[in-house]
């Protein structure tokens, strides 16, 4: 499904006189009504197509494309024929990007982490066939939950995940293993539940199955009793505590405070075609996320996603958590909560540090998705792109601007420290790994 069926007031210039005047004629337009960085173009070359197709799962943590969309974003930084369009699931979004816009597919999207590097290296594309990606900026931090179905609650399990080993280790031994769910092999939704798993002991290959669901098919499939626990992101987790179908375990942010978590991501096909156009995409699309930071917005940002065009659920499931007003659903309640979604925190959350990446590409060795002897930092190299988003910073006008490509990942809940100079170190020294 395609979006857009509004014609947005951006500054006084509707979208249609921005048409009509040509982009970079309204871009000039704009800065000149504004003196806003939408003029960055002024005096050199506009972007070399209008266009791009974006897609996004429905996730709070998408918010920042969406609202690019209602709010005028894309157009204002001369790029009006911006579509932002619905994906089925993870697995349609790689499907999309390999097609690519001129296959009907899409050039770019709200993704996983994760997933540009796998796609990059033909991990998971038909064929094995690599499609070069680039990630151009993270999206959020935070605020993905670990839910589990409300059979569990007596045993109250929280980011210690030790209270159900016992029962999940019965469970197999009577020939019906739990079902534990994520969203796409090797994505971070995939890697916390294994983190949560594993640092209690219970082996997510061994003691539990491990299935894929889509994000919007997670309550669902819980209320039918598919599954015995499951890692997404909102607003899926606060809809299962208000169905009162299950609760939640634990915020990530309790395994890793101010997590990296979903990424802008685009085929670098694109990119290297349309350079102009890409910094304009990435300006409004930090623009967005200064916009979704906002405490004063959070009420805006949940009424616009949670439509049905966007997202279809309702405000209210939305609104809570993405304000810090988390109710776990088994009698913890959580009002101002440090671990609430965060957008743009003066620019730092939107930079994408080569180091997370490196911890993310790190898991998946664990877990056999990449060979040991993988380059990783040849990898990040070619994929992360934090040279591109520190011209769209500076041009529009963020205020911190990182100097460096690595921030420190802080000690684990269960104790761990992930050095970024030393990655297989960290490695070695966790109880339970699958590595290929």
């Amino acid at each position: 499904m395609t979006t857009d069926t509004k014609t947005p007031l951006i500054h006084g210039l509707r979208r249609r006189d921005v048409l009509r005047v040509g982009a970079g004629a309204a871009a000039t337009l704009l800065a000149a009504r504004t003196l806003a960085p939408s003029g960055v173009f002024a005096q050199g070359a506009g972007p070399e197509t209008t266009k791009a197709t974006l897609g996004y799962i429905a996730l709070t943590d998408s918010a920042p494309l969406i609202v690019a969309k209602e709010k005028g974003f894309f157009a204002k930084h001369g790029m009006p024929d911006v579509t932002v369009t619905k994906q089925a699931s993870w697995g349609t979004t790689r499907d999309n990007l390999v097609l690519g816009s001129e296959g009907n597919g899409i050039d770019g999207a709200h993704i996983l982490t994760p997933m540009p590097y796998l796609i990059s290296a033909g991990k998971v594309t038909q064929q094995n066939i690599p499609l070069p990606m680039y990630i151009l900026a993270r999206l959020n931090y935070d605020a993905q939950a670990i839910s589990v179905g409300a059979a569990y609650k007596g045993l109250k399990p929280t980011v210690d995940a030790k209270p159900l080993k016992e029962e999940f280790l019965k469970k197999k031994a009577a020939g019906q293993q739990a079902k534990v769910a994520m969203t796409f092999p090797g994505g971070t939704h995939d890697l916390w539940i294994r983190y949560w798993l594993a640092a209690a002991g219970i082996d997510p290959d061994k003691d539990v199955e491990t299935i894929v669901v889509p994000p919007p098919q997670m309550v669902a499939n819980m209320k039918v009793g598919t599954m015995d626990a499951f890692c997404v992101g909102e607003p899926w987790g606060a809809q299962l505590v208000a169905q009162g179908i299950g609760f939640s375990a634990c915020n990530t942010s309790e395994i890793w405070k101010d997590h990296p978590e979903k990424s802008f991501g685009m085929r670098a096909a694109y990119v290297d075609k349309y350079p102009n156009a890409t910094k304009a995409l990435l300006m409004a699309v930090m623009e967005a996320q200064m916009f979704c930071d906002d405490m004063a917005n959070k009420e805006e940002v949940a009424s616009i996603v949670g439509t049905r065009a966007w997202f279809n659920v309702p405000v209210k499931d939305i609104v809570g958590r993405l304000k810090g007003q988390y109710d776990y659903g088994d009698g913890r309640i959580v009002e101002n909560s440090p671990g609430l979604m965060k957008f743009w925190g003066g620019g730092p959350v939107s930079y994408p540090y080569q180091s997370h990446d490196m911890w993310f590409l790190t898991e998946d060795i664990r877990w056999g998705k990449f060979a040991p002897d993988t380059d990783v930092k040849g990898m990040i190299a070619k994929v992360n792109r934090e040279d591109l988003w520190k011209e769209a910073a500076k041009a529009v006008g963020a205020k911190t601007i990182p100097d460096s490509t690595s921030r420190g990942v802080e000690t684990f809940f269960d104790g761990k420290v992930f050095d970024p100079a030393q990655p297989m170190a960290y490695l070695e020294s966790l109880e339970i790994k699958r590595v290929a």
